[in-house]
């Protein structure tokens, strides 16, 4: 008799979520925010099911020591529009890191996330911090390194 293999889809009950804490300091930006949205999608696990949220927590401590490489810190640029005639406004890389550093890997990790309702829920599990500090420490999270 032949066995039957059964691929089994995972629902958001059975599913055991971690937190974890990511340093991001010297790190390059663009290979730390592919690394953060595979562990918030769930890609790593072995019961990853694409249409269910079954990630992890990331705290990313340390976000204004993140690096580019090359040229790219002076010439990154992030681009918003207000919606009115002549809202476009640029901002430069330098100009984000001195502000709200937080911002840059938040953009980063969100773009490499499914757009949509589940890209919106996921997006949700990343906890960003410009220092060392986090408020997290009830939740035990594990220390990763990549």
């Amino acid at each position: 008799m032949k066995q039957e293999r059964i691929t089994k889809s995972a629902k958001e009950i059975e599913i055991e979520k971690k937190w974890f804490v990511v340093d991001a300091k010297d790190q390059i930006l663009g290979r730390l925010a592919s690394n953060i949205a595979k562990i918030l999608r769930g890609k790593h696990k072995p019961i990853f099911t694409p249409h269910v949220d079954c990630g992890d927590f990331v705290i990313v401590i340390n976000a204004d020591k993140v690096r580019l490489t090359g040229k790219r810190e002076e010439l990154k640029t992030y681009f918003r529009y207000s919606g009115y005639p002549g809202g476009a406004k640029i901002t430069s890389f330098k100009e984000y890191m001195q502000k709200h550093p937080e911002f840059v890997i938040e953009h980063a990790v969100k773009g490499m996330l499914p757009k949509g309702r589940l890209g919106r829920r996921i997006v949700k599990k990343l906890k960003v911090y410009a220092g060392e500090n986090h408020p997290h420490q009830a939740q035990k999270p594990e220390v990763l390194t990549f």
